[in-house]
């Protein structure tokens, strides 16, 4: 585990103790998504030429595919993708601890079924306003919260 002012908190903050965790964390997320979107978006581009620009003809694939990994390889390694450090958020286990990149990788394919099956989408995207911890579909299946980055 990296040393970062999430390690020591086992349990998750409460957020009725402490609400400066959990602040404006569902408008962050919007934020983040669409720093994300226009990222996956760029780094498609990027990988056109090596597709000899065929990719063209199946972009949304291609940009579902360089999406994904941007995201599991982002969440693994920093508990947050690119928008989410922006932002100011990252993504922690129940225990407070970093993603690991297994749940990395269960975070990213059940956003990826929600992105898919658009009804998902809005089901998550309202639990993320209502629920306490402001979690998605995808976060309430895995135990993870997104939390304000507090240093």
């Amino acid at each position: 585990m990296r040393a970062t002012a999430f390690a020591t908190l086992t349990p998750l903050p409460d957020p009725a103790r402490r609400p400066e965790f959990y602040a404006g964390v569902p408008q962050r997320r919007a934020l983040a998504w669409l720093a994300d979107i226009t990222l996956s978006g760029i780094f498609a581009a990027l990988l056109l030429p090596f597709t000899f620009f065929t990719g063209i003809f199946y972009f949304p694939l291609l940009l579902m595919v360089a999406g994904f990994f941007m995201r599991w390889t982002t969440l693994a390694a920093f508990s947050a993708t690119p928008g989410m450090v922006l932002t100011g958020i990252a993504l922690r286990e129940g225990d407070g601890g970093q993603l690991t990149p297994r749940t990395a990788f269960l975070h990213t394919l059940g956003y990826s079924l929600s992105f898919a099956i658009f009804p998902l989408q809005l089901v998550s995207a309202g639990l993320m306003m209502t629920t306490r911890y402001g979690q998605g579909l995808s976060d309430m299946a895995l135990g993870t919260v997104a939390m304000r980055r507090m240093l």
